[in-house]
């Protein structure tokens, strides 16, 4: 059996899941990225509740703990992890929305392909496309990953305010096998994009040294719902919920998510 305190002790302190599930009709679901903690998510978190909106935020499996469980945890933990906590939150509001960043935005698109009742989809800088070089990485991490080790993957350029990116409490490494697991939720993403038909909202920087603008246009040509934005902002890197121009940033995601909602209410009503 598994001490649950032991799990607990264990997590960075700052990287705890988000619980902000209070009494309403309308929950949320923030999904965090590949290495990160919900402690990017936290300050749209806070917004939302702000708002009169319930929210989670769930720490995924192997993360904000340490490089062995990090590198021990995988795709199908983290997919299974994000299904578990919209069940969750469905259990919970009459409308449950899903919003993610980075991995946690392609993670979103799973969830979404196989719920349609999910109210909407904000994705902050959605992880739906590697590099050329990054795949090849990936496919050929069984004949390198055990040799070279962890290896560093920060970027000073994720996050542009130096105040926020000292807050940041990602890993900054990676290795072989974790990015071979993230190209499977990856690919896994990008095959379900056309069964997507949520109202779906897409924010990224046109300076995000992690997804480039291409992979933006990409999802927002191939998501499957007939409804579906796409909102350039400058200024930041690719965690943009904690960067500069995030309070624009967040007042398009909630004007996104209170527009479905009450367009929700009002087909509920008329049905």
């Amino acid at each position: 059996m598994v001490d649950r305190h032991a799990v607990d002790s264990a997590i960075v302190k700052g990287g705890e899941a988000i619980d902000l599930r209070e009494e309403g009709s309308h929950g949320v679901l923030l999904l965090h990225g590949f290495g990160d903690t919900p402690q990017t998510l936290s300050l749209f978190a806070h917004h939302l509740s702000k708002a009169g909106l319930g929210v989670f935020a769930p720490l995924l499996p192997g993360h904000g703990r340490s490089m062995t469980e990090f590198t021990s945890a995988g795709a199908d933990d983290w997919i299974r992890a994000a299904e578990d906590a919209f069940l969750d939150m469905r259990g919970r509001y009459r409308l449950v929305s899903v919003s993610g960043l980075s991995m946690g935005g392609a993670l979103a698109v799973i969830v979404a392909a196989h719920h349609r009742d999910i109210a909407s989809l904000v994705l902050f800088a959605p992880y739906l496309g590697m590099p050329h070089w990054m795949r090849a990485v990936a496919m050929t991490h069984w004949a390198w990953g055990r040799v070279v080790g962890p290896v560093n993957a920060s970027s000073p350029l994720s996050i542009h305010d130096p105040i926020e990116r000292a807050k940041n409490l990602s890993y900054g490494r990676v290795t072989g096998r974790t990015i071979h697991e993230l190209a499977r939720v990856v690919r896994r993403a990008r095959r379900v994009l056309p069964q997507v038909f949520v109202p779906t909202l897409i924010i990224q920087s046109r300076e995000d040294p992690r997804v480039s603008p291409r992979v933006g246009e990409y999802a927002l040509k191939r998501i499957g719902a007939s409804e579906k934005q796409m909102i350039w902002t400058s200024g930041a890197g690719h965690i943009i919920t904690v960067d500069y121009g995030r309070e624009r940033v967040f007042g398009e995601a909630e004007h996104w998510l209170l527009l479905h909602a009450v367009r929700n209410a009002t087909a509920a009503r008329s049905s």
